[in-house]
């Protein structure tokens, strides 16, 4: 089994009989160029996991890639004119030789604010390799290879550590970092919870400003 990681949480995957695309999303690049692919997965609807512009494009270089994605983007995919089929916790699907269970079944908490959506995690060969998604359920198969969420709006660093020590895998691959150098999403967050007078201002690096 290989692995390329396009940035973030974006995989491929490539065993003896597959090739498999796990979340292409905004945060990735490169993975545009890919061919022959045999299944394309996707845990949930954000956007850093599912960039629905480039999809299309991917799609149609792929004609025999299965489109497989959780329930919560089935409506962003119709929108751009593809059609998916679902996976829910419990599914099962097999590319070549390559098995693969759907786990999980919800994104992890953002805030109390904010409606929790649909994720579903992926394990292949019965834990050869697991990407979670946006989530930290640990799955009933043993993992030997972990795809390990490393920065999220969601997650805390000690929360990492303990989903790591839990599934306790052969290796772990750290996965959806790009936020550690991209603060703006923390800053969306903040600027849409921010209590009724609270306004958010991010200073420039050297610049004076009057407050």
């Amino acid at each position: 089994m290989r692995i390329v990681h396009f940035g973030h949480s974006c995989v491929l995957l490539e065993t003896d009989s597959a090739r498999i695309l796990i979340d292409p999303g905004t945060f990735s690049t490169g993975f545009e160029g890919e061919r022959e692919l045999d299944a394309i997965l996707v845990t949930h609807q954000h956007f850093d996991h599912l960039d629905v512009d480039k999809l299309p494009a991917l799609v149609a270089a792929n004609p025999n890639a299965a489109l497989i994605t959780d329930p919560g983007s089935v409506e962003a995919v119709e929108k751009v004119g593809l059609t998916s089929r679902v996976a829910q916790p419990g599914d099962a699907f097999t590319f070549g030789d390559t098995a693969v269970n759907a786990v999980g079944g919800q994104h992890a908490i953002i805030h109390a604010d904010i409606p929790q959506i649909s994720n579903v995690g992926f394990v292949f060969d019965h834990g050869a390799f697991y990407h979670p998604g946006d989530s930290l359920f640990v799955p009933e198969q043993k993992v030997d290879v972990l795809g390990l969420p490393s920065g999220a709006p969601w997650l805390k660093l000690g929360e990492a550590v303990d989903f790591m020590r839990e599934v306790a895998p052969r290796l772990a691959v750290p996965i959806h970092e790009a936020v550690l150098s991209n603060p703006a999403m923390a800053y969306g967050l903040f600027t849409a919870l921010a209590p009724e007078n609270t306004e958010l201002k991010v200073l420039d690096r050297g610049e004076p400003v009057k407050l």
